[in-house]
């Protein structure tokens, strides 16, 4: 083997040496999207209530996507395992339409594109941002958790 394939062999081993230390620094420390509803949305109520999820599905992360409310796309997302409080939300952030992530560690909503912050009610609470998020009327019944569609 000439200078030449050795030296070629030896970076290449650098190379894939160093490539597990670069795919962790570049991982994120992030759970990633919210998990899906995968129970079937109930007709709406006579209280304009409709069922959109299972206790037991929004306990497992504490928040949840439901893609398929009549309304638009709802973004689920429970307080504390303690309390009964949910908060129902459009993740359509109001600046450039990013979609918002939940941040359990901030208790606020932010937008990966351009870090609006905006609080558990939808309010804006870090600019560039100027509108809140559109809210929904949201609680927990028995199993089920029940969102208001106007």
């Amino acid at each position: 083997m000439d200078r030449r394939n050795f030296l070629g062999w030896v970076g290449v081993s650098w190379l894939a040496s160093c490539l597990p230390i670069a795919l962790v620094a570049c991982s994120s420390k992030e759970s990633g999207p919210p998990p899906t509803a995968t129970t079937p949305i109930g007709p709406r109520r006579p209280d304009g209530y409709y069922s959109v999820a299972t206790v037991s599905e929004l306990n497992q992360t504490g928040q949840l996507l439901v893609k398929d409310f009549p309304a638009g796309v709802v973004l689920l997302v429970r307080s504390s395992d303690a309390s009964n409080s949910v908060s129902a939300l459009n993740p359509t952030c109001t600046h450039r339409g990013c979609e918002v992530a939940w941040k359990a560690d901030q208790n606020a909503f932010v937008c990966p594109c351009h870090h609006a912050k905006f609080s558990a009610t939808g309010e804006v609470l870090a600019s560039p941002a100027k509108h809140p998020l559109k809210t929904y009327a949201a609680k927990i019944e028995g199993d089920s958790v029940l969102v208001k569609s106007a």
